[in-house]
This record gives structure tokens, sequence and C-alpha cells, in this order.
């Protein structure tokens, strides 16, 4: 049986397009959703609920549908698409859900993309409000964008038979519409949905393309003003069994007849608390439909209303209501003051709700309204107005004076005298009813559904409110209403009003629940744009990357930064290279490039006061050509990082951060600059890429730089430890710095990158043995060196290091200082920095691991003591070793704990942390 109207309807009946539901090949029109095409065809069911699994129809027409969740699976999958907002098109495969959507396992073929946008007015909906608004912005020259979630222009008139000056309402406003595209400076964004609105007049909305390469573009508005003309939604009535496929909204069925030319039924009854529903009655019996009855709660039914369905000879019954629902699966009856009334269509008319979600999200106040039971704005914002439907006005002259009068407040001036549109929509008679749920009896409280979607019903509101719960935030949470994709766009309202009728409370006392964006659901895909598989996260490589891939360097991602783990020789495994490479740095000379640590320019007049509050040890008495290592802690008194800080000049200092923590730490300076300490003269720039940093190690190191650098002096005496020269190495103009990550001799040359590759390819010239990062990690941690991030957990402090000397008796304040008397670390019992040593010294020890002071595994809850940060086998010391936090650990050392490793309990020796070389000789030669 077909639904379609033989004529009428906006879409394009010369053009078939096919499609398959539930394996059922089906046919539509350009124009069609697919929510439109599949009641054409007479299938109201399309999914069933989550939780109960009842059989669940199409009730709206918009984003507002609550029920018509389906899952789309060509040309890829799309789980839970809202059938109604599905634009059909030729060959689209779709299916019903049963309860949740499947996401794809392939990747998505789609493109998806972003673009930013000014402007001076920024107007969100093409409604008779909107167009108004956009087209008395753009007559006076304004920089304008509008933006509708539709195809095409209209808003509500697109589900009317209205005329607007004499002509149907959608060409009136099509010609708006096409009035605007042709205006310089102006934006018409159609398949556009504003989904968050932010400060500062700043707005994000993703477009669904249909041509181009990008699927979806996120669209990235900033508006010097916005004028919100965002409609409104109508609401359900909450009655037994009010979930049945066929039970639709009134003004959704109107859209159908008059944009799609689709019937919902043969037999329909009307069931209202808004003069609204009579035009849907009205338009439907001149359409071919039997309208037995239209059931309005209200005492009388408005009069104009009353003789057009007297003319057609629909019954109306006031002071009635539905009761009830009857059928196996659709809709075959309903109840009307104990009436069984046949039928195949039920429609619902429960008053509208102003669509005020993104005035909210502005914060924007709200303020409820008795007579249209509904929140409205409560004023406008600096940046934002709302006006039309979305303000509480639902007559056209209304919305239209509304939209003028914003466009103009928006540009600062008054409106222009000119005439306005007049329509030849009858206006509202009656007020409408404001009444939640039509009562019934305590046995079917479960099946008075009020979110559809999360099949939460009438008996879940009155079991929060049972327990306690008064807030209407925390109702949503303990009912989930309002928490699924259509967020509580049909049912907001509705469990508002139930929660307060059940309280004894007046919502004009109860705060509204929060809008947060999204408005819609937006696929992560088009928050992503561009920036997925190889783009989702920027690779970064350092000026010597092509030798370290030519010489067949294995690389770990550090950061964004691709680091050479280790340089395998053949034959060689990750131990076996890491165990000759560290041979080579112990015992003759390696190099290393440590490019990738994070290099902040800092400068000013005040940059050594900036960084003595920045660190814990003091910097402004640090000497030109002098280097000193820096510990770096959060207000909590916790490290957050480490490095060293070079004098470069009296205002100038070169600061070195962890490799992953470079943008992070440039954060946090800037934002101590610019919200704490303005009056500091101290510019902080990011130089990480503009330099190349090699790192030369080894009791060798000083003769190969000495054969490299000959006018330099590279004696202890002239170059001592944490000094810097500048000077010529392999005729490079170069920064060396006395550094030593490892324990050994080392220095760091720092060369331009530019000139990177022919320094490091000059060092490889001598037989230097590269190094990676791995075998870097083990020695620093032979040497007892810490790894901010890795040997920290953000809750250890300098002291728990073992770095109490960091820490700077003389300033009077750096950040983090008072944290360091709270009585919390004070605690002799806190985590301390450690070693340890499995007593059988082939064991490795899993990093993570936890440890205990027994033998064996009680039963639950264990005790912890700490856990292994650091674990690796050791050449310089011929066994397995590794770093921890232990509580009261440097108490501890000397005695014998136990690490858990799979079935087994592996005991180990507590150390202090630094296992190599504790008097530091090797570091100067």
């Amino acid at each position: 049986m077909t639904f379609r109207l033989p004529s009428g309807g906006l879409v394009d009946r010369d053009t078939l397009l096919q499609f398959t539901f539930d394996g059922r090949e089906l046919t539509g029109h350009p124009g069609d959703t697919l929510a439109s095409a599949l009641l054409a065809h007479g299938v109201h069911q399309v999914a069933r609920s989550v939780k109960l699994g009842r059989p669940r129809g199409i009730m709206a027409a918009g984003v507002e549908e609550p029920n018509a969740v389906v899952q789309l699976e060509k040309p890829f999958p799309e789980p839970m698409q809202t059938a109604t907002t599905v634009e059909l098109y030729d060959g689209l495969v779709a299916r019903s859900l049963s309860g949740q959507g499947r996401l794809a396992t392939e990747p998505d073929p789609a493109r998806y993309d972003a673009k930013h946008l000014h402007c001076d007015v920024l107007v969100v909906g093409a409604g008779p409000a909107g167009l108004v608004a956009a087209r008395t912005a753009a007559r006076a020259g304004a920089r304008v964008v509008l933006v509708d979630d539709q195809p095409e222009p209209g808003g509500s008139l697109l589900g009317s038979n209205e005329y607007v000056d004499l002509k149907p309402a959608v060409e009136w406003a099509r010609a708006i519409a096409d009035e605007l595209r042709a205006t310089p400076d102006v934006e018409v964004l159609d398949r556009t949905t504003a989904f968050g609105a932010y400060d500062d007049g700043f707005v994000l909305a993703v477009q669904h393309r249909t041509s181009g390469a990008a699927r979806q573009r996120v669209w990235r508005i900033r508006a010097k003003q916005t004028v919100l003309a965002t409609g409104a939604h109508e609401r359900p009535i909450v009655f037994p069994d009010n979930d049945r496929p066929g039970v639709l909204l009134a003004g959704a069925a109107r859209t159908y007849l008059h944009r799609y030319g689709v019937v919902p039924g043969r037999r329909a009854v009307v069931f209202t608390m808004d003069d609204s529903a009579y035009a849907t009655a009205i338009d439907l019996a001149d359409a071919g439909v039997e309208i037995p009855l239209v059931a309005d709660v209200r005492p009388a039914a408005p009069e104009n209303w009353a003789a057009a369905c007297a003319e057609r000879g629909i019954e109306i019954r006031t002071e009635a209501a539905v009761t009830g629902t009857e059928g196996s699966g659709r809709v075959t009856g309903v109840r009307v003051a104990g009436d069984l009334i046949p039928c195949d269509t039920l429609l619902v008319s429960g008053g509208w709700t102003p669509a005020v979600h993104l005035f909210s999200q502005q914060r924007g106040a709200l303020r409820y309204e008795p007579a249209l039971g509904a929140y409205l704005p409560d004023g406008d914002l600096p940046t934002a107005r709302v006006a039309g439907s979305a303000n509480g006005t639902f007559d056209f002259a209304g919305c239209v004076r509304e939209g003028r009068a914003a466009a103009a407040k928006a540009l600062g001036e008054a409106p222009a005298d000119i005439p306005l549109p007049v329509s030849d929509a009858p206006p509202r008679e009656l007020a409408p009813a404001v009444q939640w749920q039509i009562p019934g009896t305590e046995s079917d409280v479960d099946t008075r559904f009020v979110d559809l979607q999360r099949d939460a019903t009438v008996s879940d509101v009155l079991r929060a409110t049972g327990a306690g719960l008064a807030s209407l935030e925390h109702v949503k949470r303990y009912t989930t209403i309002g928490t699924a994709h259509d967020q509580g766009k049909t049912s907001g309202m509705l469990a508002a009003g139930i929660t307060a009728e059940a309280l004894g409370a007046d919502l004009a006392d109860r705060r509204p629940t929060t809008y947060r964006p999204p408005y819609t659901p937006v696929a992560f895909a088009a928050l992503a744009g561009r920036n997925r598989g190889e783009l989702h996260d920027p690779i970064r490589v350092t000026a010597l990357h092509s030798w370290h891939v030519e010489h067949g360097a294995e690389f770990e991602n550090v950061g964004q930064w691709k680091r050479p783990w280790y340089y395998p020789q053949p034959g060689e495994d990750l131990h076996a290279a890491v165990r000759r490479e560290c041979l080579e740095a112990r015992t003759d000379v390696a190099m290393m490039d440590g490019s990738t640590l994070g290099k902040i320019d800092v400068q000013g007049p005040d940059a050594a006061e900036f960084l003595d509050l920045l660190y814990t040890n003091l910097m402004s008495t640090l000497k030109v050509g002098r280097i000193r290592y820096g510990v770096m802690c959060g207000i909590d008194g916790m490290v957050i990082d480490d490095g060293t800080v070079i004098r470069v000049a009296e205002d100038r200092f070169l600061v070195t951060t962890t490799t992953g923590n470079a943008a992070m730490v440039l954060d946090w300076m800037e934002e101590w600059l610019q919200t704490e300490w303005p009056h500091l003269r101290v510019f902080a720039t990011s130089v990480t890429e503009h330099w190349a940093t090699v790192a030369l190690v080894g009791p060798r190191s000083r003769e190969i730089l000495a054969g490299l650098a000959p006018e330099l002096d590279v004696s202890n005496d002239a170059f001592g430890f944490m000094a810097w020269r500048d000077a010529e190495v392999a005729g490079i103009a170069a920064r060396v710095c006395r550094i030593s990550f490892s324990g050994e001799l080392a220095y760091e040359i720092n060369v331009p990158s530019w000139y990177g590759l022919a320094l490091w390819e000059a060092l490889a010239a001598q037989g230097i043995t590269p190094y990676g990062t791995e075998t870097m990690h083990v020695l620093r941690a032979e040497k007892g060196y810490p790894i901010i991030g890795q040997d920290t957990d953000g809750t250890v402090t300098p002291h728990d290091l073992g770095m109490g000397w960091a820490v700077s008796k003389k300033k009077a304040d750096f950040l983090g200082k008072r944290s360091f008397s709270r009585v919390e670390n004070q605690r002799p019992d806190r985590k301390q920095f450690v070693g340890l040593l499995p007593v059988d010294p082939t064991v490795l020890l899993p990093e993570g691991a936890q440890i205990i002071e027994t033998a064996h595994v009680p039963r639950p809850p264990v005790r912890m003591l700490g856990h292994v940060t650091s674990s690796y086998p050791s050449a310089a010391l011929d066994r397995t070793f590794a770093l921890a936090l232990v509580r009261s650990g440097r108490e501890r050392i000397g005695e014998t704990l136990y690490v858990p490793v799979g079935d087994e309990v592996v005991p180990v020796t507590v150390t202090e942390s630094v296992l190599y070389d504790k008097e530091g000789t090797r570091r100067d030669g």
C-alpha cells in the first residue's frame, strides 16, 4: 500500500531512487528523507527500544526524533543515524536497530574538513524570523552568515500550505535566500547545523555536503553578533502505551504531507492541547485521510478551527484525552473516555518547547513561562539575542517582527521602516493547555513513556523523587532522561513537569537542566577533519632523521617525535644492540641525537626573576657562560619537569625541557606570564627545531672534541662541568655544553638545524658508535637520574626524588614552595625514589610491577609499598636492576622486599638510586 499522494510535496517526482531497508528494496525521490520514503511505503516500525525491546516507529520529522534510529550500511557503516535527518540517495542500504548500533570495522573512506568564517552577524535558522533577520542585516551592508540544517530555507513554512504576500510561503523563503546569495559578503550555508555556541560569538557548525571532496565540513564561525532563530520542538503527551508505532507528532504529520507528499496513515485520531494540531487535522482530511476525532483536553475548541472541522465531518471532543492505545505492533485503536476508536495513526500535540539550546550554551539565563509550559530566554546576551519561536513567539507576524528587531539591535541601529511580509495563516485563538501527562492507574506507570529513546517512564521519575532527588539535574542522571542522541528535545520538558508535579513544586523555582554541546550528534570523524591516519598526530623528525633511516635505526615515538630507539647490527636484537651501545659509551665514545629536547628562549629584563619563580632552585645567580640543572613543580609541589638552564646573557636564558613536555612547559610559562605575573617583562619562544643537538659521550669524548674543535680548550680547568662555550666544531659554528645525562664525560654540541647533518656525519667519520633512547635510559638509570613522567607519577616531590638540594631555601617564593609545608608532603611514609636489585641477577622486573612486604601474596586486599618505574639489564653492572618508588624507601635501604611477577614472587634488595660510579669521578674523565 502506498501512502504517497499522487501530487504535492517538494520532492522531485521525475527521478526515482532505489534504496534498501531491512533487506527490502524500496524506492523514493530526491528531496526525501529515509523516514519520509519509509512512510510513503507504509513502514512505521523502524527500530526496537534500547532497553525493553519494544517496537518503535517514526514519531517526528527532524532532529527531535527519539525513536527512528537506524544503521546505515552503504557506502560504509554509520551507526545510530536518525531516519528523519538522513537524506535519501540512490543505493542507500539501511537496517532497523534493536538497541545499539555497530561501529565500522573498516577505515572510513570519506573525507572531512574544516573552515573558518568571520562575520558581523550570524543568523542561526532560516525560518521566517531568521530569513528576515539575515535580510535586514545584509541590506544594512553587514557581513552576514545564515546557517540552517535543512536543504532549503523556510523552516516551519516547509511543512505548511500557507501563503506569504500572496504567494506560497516556500517561494517567499526561496526568494529571500536567493537575494542573500546574490549579496556580497553574505554566506548562506544549507544542511548546516550549529551544534555549539560559546563565549564571544564563537559558534561551531557541521555541514553535510552533497558535492565536493569533503563529505562533512565543520565551520568555525566567529561573529560579532548572533541572532538565534532556532525555532521550537513539538512536545508529545505522556499516556499509557504512548510509544507504539503509528503515534506521531501532529506537526510532523503536517510536514510529511506538505513537504514530501506523504500521509502517515488512512485513519488518524488527533489528540491535542494546542491550536496547531487542528491545522494538521484539516490538511490531512483535505488530502483524503479519515479523521474521526480531535480530542482536545481544553474546555473549548478554537472557533475558526471548529467550524472548519464541522465542514469536513470531523468530531471534536473537548475536555477529552487519549488514555491508551491498542495494537500488537502499530496502533490499531485508541481509547478516549472509555471508547475504543479504531485508527492506524495517532497524532499528538502537547504544545511547543522553544529550542533555547544554543542560547543556554552561551550561558544565557532562562525563565519559566507558565502559559507555554516552557523555559524561555530571559533577556539578551551581549553578543546574542533570540527571535521567533525560540523566543516563545509562534505567530508569523510576531516572528518576522522579532527577526527584524534582533538584526537591527545586533547592528546597533533602529529597525528599518519597511513593510513586513504578511501570512494568511490564522492566528492562535486559545492558549495551550499545560499538562504533562494523562493520569492513569498505578499499574500503568511503567507504560507511560517520558523518554522513548531511553525507555524511561513515569515510574522512573517517581522512583527518583521518592529517593529524595529534587534537582532536575539529579533526576536527569538518575533516570538517564535526556541523555540519548536527541538530548531530551522531546522528553526534557516533560520530565521537568512530571518531576515538579511529584514534588508539588513550581517550575519557576527550578533551575532547568544545562544544555551542552553538541546540539545534535556529530561524528568524531567530522571533528577530527583531516587529522586522521598519518595526520592524526603530526610526526616530527630531527634534521638527522635521514641518516638514522639509512643506517637501520629502529624508532620509537616520544611525544610527536620519531627518535632512534637502537641501531641493530646484523644478528642483533634489542638487548644485544643496547648492550653493545652501552659498553661503547662506558668504555670508549658514543653519540646520540638529542635534538628533540625542548628548548625555550627566555629573554627580557625580568627573565632571571621569572625563572626564580618558576624553578625550585635559584637561577638569578647563574653567571653568563654557566649552566644549572633545574626542577619545576606545579602549585601542589609535585615535580612536573626538569632540565637545564643556560645563561646566554644578563637578560637571556635558554631553558631545556624533557622531549614530551616541551609544549606543556611553554604553555605553563605563558599561563603565569599572562595571568599572574603580567608585570614581568619577559618573552618565551620555542626554539626546539632551530637547534640540532648531538650528545658526545664517553671517556674518549674530550679527545674527539679536541680534534674537531682545535681552538677550543677542552681541559677540565678551562671547560668545567656545567659550562658552555661557543666554538667551531668540524668547521661549523656551535654552542658546546658540558652536560652529562650518562654520568660519563660528555658534551652536548648544538648547531643550527641546517648544519645538524653535517656535524653528525663529521662525528660518524671518526668511527663513533651511535646510540638510541633505550641505551640513554639504561645509562641514566645506572646513575639514578629520574625521567619525569616515567619515574614520577604526579605525586612526587623533589624531596621524594632525593633532590632536596635542588630546592632553594633562600628564595622568598616559587611555584610549589608553600605546598612543601603541607602535612601530607611531610609524611615519613611517602614514596621515595630508590634502586632495586633482584636477588637473582638474571631476573628482569616488569615496569609497573607492584612491591609488597611478604614473600607470599596474601589474600586481597594487599598492602602495596610502591611500584617499579624503570627496569633494565646492565652491561656495566653485569646484572639486571630497577628503579622504584617505595614507601619510606630510603629507610628501607638494605631490606628485602618482594615483587609479584606472574605466578612467582621475586625477592629484591632495596638500594640507593645511584648504582654506578657513586663518587661521580667518571664525569670529568
